[in-house]
């Protein structure tokens, strides 16, 4: 009998509704960057962008009078207004602003949007999930690629640029490398001392963060995360504001460790950035060979000349203990947070009297709340900078800084810039960034197109 009503249902079914009927049960499955791509797959067009204003990320004044065509995941050319492009696909920007894709160089893929509750303690597949989630959040509102720094983030980057989810271009940095009792030093007291040959803690295990201490064990253990895929490495040379156990004005690592993780990485042809605040920290971080400074709001004038003499990057986040600001219930970690937001102030004056090269990011952390404000973590820094240089280090400098990690960049070409052979990062705004940057805090309301690879995930334009 089962066999009899198998074949009258087979002999029933064309090959059309068995085709109709299994679209219509992965529909609910069906991702919608996927979707997003199939034009741009089916039909290999030139777009031009036509009737704007356009910021091309070098900081300098917004220019009228062009267009921007596109072909494939590249800009091909900047033409005058005037010019006609045979079989192109034509997006009237009705005299919008174009600017590139926003670059936030310190932001935490797969920690941002979790408590630091929930990712102690849930499965790792549902962290991978949340941060999923909230990379399509973080493209939608305009940050088409982001330097993490620190965490887990090897598997979500490959689902993105697969395309099996939407999201910015990650440059990973794999596991944050700390001593133990350090910044990435995540153990309870119940697990010290832990022997030689003890297993990992649950941290470690999960790629947060390793603990290493001496020459050999920092080797092991930054080679571990360029063997993963590490784009740039990430060690902590100072203590924090949040972490359970390391005084902010702590200075971490030898120098002889740090220099080996700076050899480890160079010898893969790509460089470390360290957290640190301290003068002492930051000034030893540079002897060992460090590229890149991250927070660092402690720094004295000797520190920042320091940095300006060898070359070094500072990469700056608004700590200023406001509304967007994380909130502590211990006095010690309030006072430490104040110190930091008072030291930010003086940060970037020195940053800019010294002329140090200056990247931009948010460092959001165990904050499910505060991953929206990322525009507006960057348009309330105007009170520091005026607003066309400040969307050129949100953009054309922060590409600069991604482009540190050389050899191992997984994405080779200009990121934050519109210019001929630039990656098709662009964003379509109302705003104006001579007078403010206001309108990246409501992206929903002012972001009509966001295209990332050339490929348009948002479009309210039409």
């Amino acid at each position: 009998m089962c066999q009899r009503l198998h074949q009258r249902i087979t002999q029933d079914l064309s090959r059309r509704q068995f085709l109709g009927g299994t679209a219509a049960l992965l529909a609910p499955f069906a991702l919608p960057q996927v979707a997003a791509q199939t034009p741009a797959l089916q039909a290999q067009r030139p777009l031009l962008l036509r009737n704007l204003r356009l910021f091309d990320g070098s900081g300098q004044s917004v220019r009228e009078g062009l267009q921007v065509l596109i072909q494939g995941q590249r800009i091909a050319e900047l033409l005058p207004a005037q010019a006609t492009v045979e079989n192109a696909q034509v997006i009237d920007c009705r005299g919008k602003l174009v600017l590139p894709g926003l670059i936030d160089t310190h932001w935490h893929t797969m920690l941002a949007s979790i408590s630091q509750l929930s990712a102690a303690t849930a499965d790792l597949g549902y962290l991978y999930l949340v941060a999923a989630q909230e990379a399509q959040r973080t493209l939608m509102r305009g940050f088409t690629s982001v330097r993490d720094a620190g965490g887990p983030s090897f598997a979500l980057k490959r689902a993105i640029d697969e395309g099996l989810v939407a999201g910015p271009r990650i440059f990973a940095s794999g596991a944050m490398i700390s001593q133990t009792s350090g910044h990435g030093d995540f153990r309870l007291r119940s697990d010290v001392p832990r022997a030689g040959n003890a297993p990992l803690s649950l941290i470690e295990n999960m790629g947060v963060a390793m603990i290493a201490d001496g020459e050999a064990e920092v080797l092991r253990r930054v080679r571990e995360q360029l063997m993963l895929g590490a784009v740039q490495i990430k060690m902590l040379a100072g203590g924090g504001v949040a972490s359970l156990y390391d005084p902010l004005d702590s200075t971490q690592f030898s120098e002889r460790e740090l220099r080996a993780g700076v050899e480890a990485a160079g010898d893969w042809n790509t460089y470390v950035m360290t957290h640190v605040y301290s003068p002492k920290g930051i000034q030893r971080a540079i002897r060992a060979g460090v590229k890149c400074i991250e927070h660092g709001q402690l720094a004295d004038e000797a520190s920042v000349r320091m940095m300006r003499d060898e070359g070094v990057w500072w990469s700056l986040q608004p700590f200023l203990q406001d509304a967007d600001s994380n909130v502590y219930a211990d006095p010690g970690q309030r006072a430490s947070q104040q110190q930091v937001s008072e030291g930010t102030q003086k940060a970037y004056a020195l940053a800019q009297k010294y002329g140090i090269k200056t990247g931009w990011g948010t460092d959001i952390l165990f904050n499910p709340k505060n991953t929206a404000t990322q525009g507006r973590q960057l348009a309330k820094l105007t009170r520091f900078y005026d607003p066309l240089t400040l969307l050129g280090q949100a953009t054309g400098t922060n590409g600069e800084l991604l482009a540190l990690s050389g050899a191992r960049n997984p994405y080779p070409g200009v990121l934050g810039r519109i210019v001929k052979g630039a990656w098709a990062d662009l964003l379509i705004a109302d705003g104006d960034p001579a007078a403010n940057l206001d309108f990246l805090a409501d992206p929903e309301k002012n972001l009509h197109l966001i295209m990332k690879d050339g490929t348009i995930h948002k479009n309210t334009l039409q």
